[in-house]
């Protein structure tokens, strides 16, 4: 039987230390219900030592993402206030970060099911994750990076809009004022809104309720990129204005 609480204590160790660990799936037996055991218990841990969830973030919301990971399902990973980016990013408290464009949606009324969530969107936002895998090299597998809460590390949101339209708008990621990538709100399951859907219907099988004031990232719109201490990020979407963050 796989042991969930050590598994757990080396994910939790390996992220208070800053110091990357070999893959879980390099020793033992994980599959990816076990690996969700293993992300809540993660959860649990930072909810005991003082922080609240915050929200949900998606992952694996391409169709090119899930056909090389050899997946035809959404991952998703829990959001704590501390994982919270305001207008700077301690660089030192990660292993390897890289950040992404995200678009946002924040849950103005409780959501227990795929059929409420439409309806309790009270906002939408431009955004940025931040990732950071605890794995070796940000070499793993499905089981692992489930286990490893989907890679987050931390979000930053920029200036909530009333609910829109999103299916296709455009995003553009800056490094110092220099274009890196550029992509579509459409490489998000063709719209975001799906993405949300997605994130009800697994917080649902979860026994999560989606609460006031939670916020759901729903994937990148472009690969995520190696994120360097000096670096000022800015990320522009149609008609959604900017948010930036500084790299420390």
């Amino acid at each position: 039987m796989t042991d969930v609480a050590k598994l757990t204590e080396i994910l939790d160790a390996a992220t208070l230390a800053v110091r990357d660990v070999p893959r879980l799936t390099d020793t033992a037996d994980l599959d990816v219900a076990t690996a969700y055991q293993v992300q809540r218990a993660g959860i649990d841990r930072r909810l005991a030592r003082g922080e609240r969830l915050a929200g949900v973030k998606m992952g694996f919301t391409s169709r090119a993402k899930m056909a090389q990971m050899g997946v035809d399902d959404v991952i998703w990973g829990l959001l704590t206030d501390r994982m919270l980016v305001e207008s700077t990013l301690d660089t030192s408290t990660l292993i390897h970060p890289k950040i992404e464009p995200e678009i946002a949606f924040l849950i103005g009324r409780e959501v227990r099911s795929v059929a409420d969530v439409d309806r309790a969107v009270e906002g939408v936002a431009l955004g940025f994750e931040v990732l950071d895998s605890r794995f070796r090299n940000f070499d793993f597998t499905l089981p692992d990076v489930i286990a490893d809460n989907a890679s987050a590390a931390g979000f930053g949101i920029g200036t909530w809009h009333a609910p829109r339209e999103l299916a296709n708008i455009g995003l553009v990621l800056e490094f110092d004022g220099r274009v890196v990538q550029t992509g579509s709100s459409a490489a998000i399951l063709g719209d975001p809104y799906r993405s949300l859907r997605a994130a009800a219907r697994l917080a649902e099988a979860a026994g999560i309720v989606l609460e006031p004031g939670f916020v759901v990232l729903a994937g990148a719109a472009t690969v995520a990129l190696p994120l360097a201490a000096g670096t000022h990020v800015r990320v522009v979407g149609a008609g959604l204005g900017s948010v930036e963050v500084t790299a420390r």
